[in-house]
């Protein structure tokens, strides 16, 4: 089988230590414990995310970077189009609050960037604010597809920004934007996700980053059947999560073989077709 993880983190060798520290919420009185909980599997440099994918067998991976601020995003961008290429993909990345946000996505598509990811708790915007429909407008308009953090994040504020029901308004409003709602369309709101983007809007993905901690088998195994396993991309969320749980989760459902191969590698590979 074959193995595209559509949801991996990598940053510049110069950032990886101090952005890790950062993400993971490493305590200062101990290298080994971690305030969220979350012990990650590479270095966060992208040599630390080719090592990983070869010992899991994992032939491409898409990198979904973030601008915190919006004086991050040329030089983000830019990284994301040097690193591309040899099975890595690299989405761009817009800030809300950019007053050259739509110029930006221009110049993503100039780069070659197949598409972009926003992370609604670390940005600080609500994805169905109405600011932001002339940047998803502009994305499908230019052919990119978007990426969101879905749901509870440990970094995030008590109240999630990230929910379905954004989603689904985004999907109703914006039909020709193909939308990837991560984290099976929201950690901790699965029940929400299966109830209000499960098989309703035929331009969302759910990707399947950090799953295998946090959903039943039953309720994956449901909301695949409902969601069509051609709309289901394999993703684990690397360093965060170890790509080898996502696969073994997968495997362990009674699919066919042709719906896991969907699954794994060809809904990513349409995707970067259109």
């Amino acid at each position: 089988m074959r193995y595209f993880d559509f949801h991996t983190h990598a940053f510049a060798d110069s950032l990886a230590s101090r952005a890790m520290a950062s993400l993971s919420g490493t305590a200062q009185s101990s290298e080994d414990e971690n305030i969220a909980g979350i012990h990650p599997c590479t270095d966060g440099t992208l040599g630390g995310l080719k090592k990983l994918m070869a010992a899991r067998n994992i032939s491409e991976a898409m990198i979904l970077p973030i601008a915190t601020k919006p004086t991050q995003q040329t030089a983000i961008n830019g990284w994301a189009a040097e690193v591309t290429g040899g099975g890595i993909h690299c989405c761009g990345s817009v800030h809300p609050d950019a007053g050259d946000a739509l110029e930006e996505l221009e110049r993503i598509s100039r780069l070659g960037l197949p598409g972009i990811k926003f992370h609604p708790e670390y940005q600080y915007f609500r994805p169905d604010e109405e600011r932001m429909f002339p940047i998803y407008k502009k994305a499908a308009e230019l052919g990119l597809f978007v990426v969101f953090h879905g749901g509870w994040d440990p970094f995030g504020g008590e109240e999630i920004l990230a929910r379905p029901v954004c989603f689904a308004r985004i999907a109703e409003r914006v039909p020709e934007l193909t939308l990837i709602a991560a984290h099976m369309g929201g950690m901790k709101l699965f029940d929400e996700a299966e109830e209000l983007l499960a098989g309703k809007y035929p331009n969302i993905y759910l990707d399947t980053g950090m799953a295998a901690d946090f959903i039943s088998p039953e309720q994956l195994l449901r909301m695949i059947g409902k969601h069509g396993a051609d709309r289901i991309l394999f993703a684990s969320d690397a360093p965060w999560d170890d790509p080898g749980k996502e696969i073994a989760m997968i495997e362990a459902l009674p699919l066919t073989e042709e719906e896991k191969e969907l699954i794994f590698f060809r809904n990513a590979e349409r995707i970067l077709m259109k």
